[in-house]
């Protein structure tokens, strides 16, 4: 049976356990934190060395200006797509009409995180601490600038690299270790979510779920999978069938760090060459957040319609303005899609007290938001490869059960993931 269908029975048999349980499914819930643990421990090491062999294998610092700027449009052209698409979604079924909001928690707002602010704190101070706190973009900044010095050095610096290549290496198997949990992992953390929440919660907010679950499916099936058909010329169902452990794994733990090991198995099972999965993916991690856009988008017009108030066009335009930037600038820092929501809600005169009312169903839009974002890390990889002529489409389209079966993964002499089928 493939690990695919293997999460999938252990979301479903979740689900049922969780609803028989109800609060003391509560018990399950520490097998689901160990699981994150041990995917949150491969993650630092994983993105330090895949990262830094990427830059070293693209050869010189042109190759790698070329390859950030395409995944940086192709981040903000899907990032705008998917705000609209919310927009979309949310002037059509209007999730806020009817509601009761009844009395409004307090909120106080966030301490305003100025472009400079955010710039200035995506460059370590100290890459040790960087690394010792798991902050994902300012490790990405340290390995581009130490892959690039590496890559000038050249012959005096290849034991150096011949060292990441190795670790990068080591950490693919540890990942395969710790994914083989995936079933039990998801099975408990889906058990937990359901037996906390219910389906209580679920139906006074049932409108602004429904409209974010629909702009997110939407999005994955009329932007990545037609840009992924299009640019990249390979099966759409090749590509949702490789990017469906990664999804699963998102969508039970609300964590793309935590399906991170699994989007770079899928990558490989997509033919993304490793100098572009150890940059895109990454990079995607931290600055490509769709789903994550999108839900802000929506929540706006949900306040918004629960408020009574109209936004013209003009407003829902700045909206998409704010949103795509915020998910830029706010991805990296603690309580980010806090601050993303507080900043759109800002930004057209909205009431922050709205925050408030979401708050209480925030785990399970969570999912969502979280499943698409990994959705589109994923394409960013195959059309970024496409793009660069670093696509194995032999690869993309070899069926999952021929490359579980007695493979063999390893990184080349050139940096480059080869999965060696027996």
């Amino acid at each position: 049976m493939k690990l695919y269908h293997k999460i999938m029975i252990g979301l479903v048999l979740g689900v049922i356990a969780g609803l028989i349980l109800g609060e003391k499914a509560e018990y399950l819930k520490p097998i689901g934190d160990i699981f994150i643990r041990c995917l949150r421990l491969i993650v630092v090491p994983l993105i330090l060395s895949t990262l830094i062999s990427g830059v070293v294998s693209t050869g010189n610092v042109k190759n790698l200006g070329k390859t950030g700027v395409t995944t940086l449009i192709y981040f903000m052209v899907t990032t705008t797509l998917a705000v609209c698409i919310g927009l979309l979604v949310a002037n059509v079924l209007q999730p806020g009409i009817g509601l009761t909001l009844g009395e409004l928690k307090a909120f106080k707002a966030p301490d305003p995180v100025g472009p400079a602010q955010m710039i200035v704190s995506m460059f370590p101070m100290n890459p040790m601490e960087a690394l010792a706190d798991g902050n994902v973009l300012q490790i990405i900044i340290f390995a581009l600038l130490f892959g690039a010095g590496l890559s000038m050095t050249g012959e005096k610096g290849k034991p150096i690299a011949n060292f990441f290549q190795s670790l990068a290496e080591v950490m693919f198997k540890v990942s395969d270790i710790v994914i083989s949990f995936a079933p039990y992992g998801v099975f408990a953390l889906i058990a937990w979510t359901t037996g906390k929440f219910g389906l209580d919660i679920l139906l006074p907010m049932g409108k602004l779920i429904v409209a974010v679950l629909v702009a997110c499916l939407i999005h994955i099936f009329a932007s990545y999978v037609i840009i992924v058909a299009t640019v990249a010329r390979i099966s759409p169902l090749a590509f949702l069938k490789k990017t469906m452990e990664p999804a699963l794994v998102g969508l039970s733990t609300c964590s793309a760090a935590a399906a991170f090991p699994f989007s770079m198995r899928a990558q490989r099972q997509l033919g993304v060459s490793s100098k572009v999965s150890g940059f895109t993916l990454p990079m995607a991690l931290t600055i490509n957040m769709d789903g994550t856009a999108l839900y802000q988008a929506v929540a706006a017009m949900f306040v918004a319609n629960a408020y009574g108030i109209d936004l013209s066009f003009t407003q829902q335009g700045t909206i998409v303005a704010t949103a795509v930037l915020a998910s830029v600038g706010t991805a990296s820092i603690p309580g980010g899609g806090l601050i993303m929501l507080t900043m759109v809600l800002q930004s057209v005169g909205l009431p922050l007290e709205g925050i408030a009312i979401v708050a209480g169903i925030d785990r399970i839009l969570d999912m969502f938001r979280t499943t698409t974002n990994i959705f589109g890390d994923n394409s960013a990889g195959v059309v970024v490869a496409a793009l660069g002529g670093e696509l194995d489409r032999k690869m993309a389209v070899t069926p999952l059960s021929e490359m579980e079966h007695g493979s063999s993964v390893h990184l080349d002499g050139e940096g480059h993931i080869v999965d060696e089928l027996g």
